[in-house]
């Protein structure tokens, strides 16, 4: 399948090439304050790309400063929730490259005094930040109420979250996971980033989730699965489930995703969760990555 072309804002790229300088972003953040977690935020890179840049509709208004206008009441727009917080990098790296602010102000991530903290808040007044995110398991609660907001102000417009699989050992996201299709939540599509990996070491031995898409299954939800990876089936699966939601069930994405994605050194491996390259792995790292957009 050929993967079509996008504009940022007037020269065309492909979505994989804008995925590249994305996890270049992600490492350049990461090792310039040696903090944060790259790994999980280079595996969820392709998600956020494809919704940001191809599938959701979004407010393309130019406001101050020339960045896209940006309200917390999201009216008429498609809604995104990060709930694994601690994936930041990723997160603030799509926004800027969308437009929301500029691309150097990814200088300041994790430092002092910067918008640009290791879990997004909202105090800071960031653009395209909803919500504080980072004490896991709050996410999914958040978007089902955004979602349940859209129905009684008649938007038509969907609610997406994005969890990890370890993640989904919280108590508060099982709760949320029986409330939405007890309540008809279907114009949400909640994702779980399934990589068998968190902090502690793999998902199976800190603390097994089993069959996560049976249990949704069990719970009401539509489950569907992809390859989080592949750019191409990320953008077929978004196009089908605009022709699922609003049938009575929300729905669920297992989305399979390698940690560290991109890096050969830093996947099949819990070991980069949340740890820094130094510049020698970093110099390595981007020798991987060709620069598409350029630098920040």
């Amino acid at each position: 399948m050929e993967t079509t072309q996008y504009s940022i804002p007037t020269t065309q790229y492909s979505l994989p090439q804008i995925a590249s300088q994305v996890r270049r972003d992600i490492l350049r953040m990461v090792h310039g304050c040696q903090s944060g977690h790259p790994g999980g935020s280079l595996g969820c890179a392709d998600l956020l790309v494809a919704l940001y840049f191809q599938q959701m509709k979004i407010n393309n208004r130019k406001g101050k400063g020339g960045y896209l206008s940006f309200n917390l009441d999201g009216k008429g727009e498609d809604l995104f929730f990060l709930s694994n917080g601690h994936i930041s990098p990723v997160f603030y790296s799509v926004l800027s490259r969308r437009g929301y602010f500029d691309v150097k102000e990814m200088a300041t991530f994790r430092k002092l005094n910067s918008r640009l903290q290791g879990h997004p808040t909202t105090h800071e007044h960031l653009p395209g930040v909803r919500v504080a995110s980072g004490s896991l398991g709050q996410g999914l609660s958040v978007a089902i109420g955004a979602a349940l907001a859209k129905k009684l102000n008649g938007d038509k417009n969907l609610v997406y979250c994005l969890m990890g699989d370890g993640e989904q050992q919280e108590g508060q996201v099982w709760e949320a996971v029986q409330f939405a299709p007890n309540n008809n939540v279907d114009n949400l599509v909640a994702f779980v980033d399934v990589n068998g990996q968190q902090i502690d070491g793999s998902t199976n031995k800190v603390n097994n989730n089993r069959d996560l898409g049976a249990k949704y299954k069990a719970f009401g939800w539509r489950v569907l699965t992809v390859d989080g990876n592949n750019i191409d089936e990320l953008v077929t699966l978004l196009s089908k489930i605009k022709r699922l939601v609003g049938k009575g069930q929300p729905i669920a994405v297992m989305m399979k995703t390698e940690m560290g994605q991109g890096v050969d050194f830093m996947m099949h491996s819990h070991k980069w969760h949340g740890v820094a390259p130094n510049d020698a792995q970093l110099e390595q790292a981007l020798a991987q990555l060709p620069e598409t957009l350029g630098d920040y």
